[in-house]
């Protein structure tokens, strides 16, 4: 059976690009692997949240996973700050990363760019935390998108690294694990790239039906096909990619007939869009307000995941510090 660790960071609620891109797949693969999936507040501390924001937004994420059929009697859910021996092994492994590798990682240039007044030590040294994440648990599969391949790789140069250095075969080499089929992209409403918090374009599963309604009637489209079976512009191909994926096959083709017949209507596009949302959602909305009322549930969760993940955490560290030479007086 294979050890999976997926993680997220605790920075608000999921949206629909969440739950299509990965949170259903989660559901499936925990039945068939060791699956451990944590709430990365350390990460989080990147862009300093306040305390009231950090734990109303760690709590969020855990209700969701749990909202979307994560089963914490079957995989490992915690949070991250649970497992103190993360931030240890954090620690060892940044005692072998080197500056010139970490300045090199895309992601770091890339926030060097955009808010070069606001770089610190943890984002350079962010893909060695998302190392200890993984490596802790000797995962050998972590779902990731194609953002986070680098820092995948990464990871597995730092556990071959320690591998060569101590001469001890002890980390897998962590590989992309794709649940075996093509990835649903959701895009956002603006049809400007992925659905996401940052760009203001999501549609979140705690949405009610009138913010839905409201933000799919927002949604910009153009004057409509000249020509018959012409190709969608992303303000119209976003929206039915998103019906492809909350609306029964009939109804997309019904209104894709229309749109390749240049009859559209995309004020009926845009309602159709937005009740097939509400249909969908709905349920897991309703599993969220009642879990989020529910603090002994919540409790009980976090407390069993701890234990869970820290029994997994603790072993490793105790092998890895024998291996490095730390030895009892």
């Amino acid at each position: 059976m294979n050890t999976v660790l997926s993680g997220i960071r605790s920075t608000g609620n999921l949206h629909l690009g969440n739950y299509f891109g990965a949170l259903k797949n989660f559901v499936k693969m925990q039945h068939e692997n060791n699956c451990f999936f944590f709430i990365a507040d350390y990460h989080s501390l990147t862009t300093h949240p306040t305390p009231a924001d950090l734990h109303n937004n760690v709590k969020q994420v855990i209700v969701e996973y749990l909202a979307c059929g994560i089963d914490p009697e079957i995989a490992t859910i915690y949070v991250q700050s649970d497992v103190i021996e993360v931030a240890e092994l954090y620690l060892l492994l940044n005692m072998n990363a080197y500056i010139g590798e970490l300045e090199r990682c895309t992601s770091f240039k890339e926030i060097i760019r955009k808010q070069p007044d606001n770089v610190n030590a943890g984002l350079l040294t962010y893909p060695t935390l998302m190392a200890a994440d993984i490596l802790i648990h000797k995962a050998n599969k972590v779902p990731v998108g194609k953002d986070q391949g680098q820092h995948l790789e990464m990871t597995r140069t730092f556990a071959n690294r320690f591998n060569r250095l101590y001469n001890n075969e002890y980390f897998p080499e962590p590989v992309a694990y794709n649940f075996g089929e093509e990835l649903t992209k959701i895009p956002g409403l603006d049809g400007s790239g992925k659905m996401g918090k940052s760009e203001g374009n999501a549609v979140y599963l705690i949405d009610s039906p009138e913010i839905i309604r409201k933000k799919v009637m927002k949604a910009v489209t153009d004057s409509g096909p000249t020509e018959p079976n012409q190709s969608k512009p992303d303000s119209i191909a976003n929206l039915f990619s998103i019906m492809k994926a909350v609306s029964k096959p009939d109804t997309y083709k019904f209104f894709d007939d229309k749109y390749n017949d240049c009859n559209i209507r995309y004020g009926d596009l845009k309602k159709q869009v937005a009740e097939d949302i509400i249909a969908f959602n709905t349920p897991i909305r309703e599993k969220i307000l009642a879990i989020t009322d529910d603090s002994t549930y919540l409790k009980k969760v976090v407390s069993m995941g701890k234990e869970k993940a820290k029994a997994s955490a603790s072993k490793t560290i105790k092998e890895v510090r024998e291996i490095i030479g730390f030895k009892s007086f």
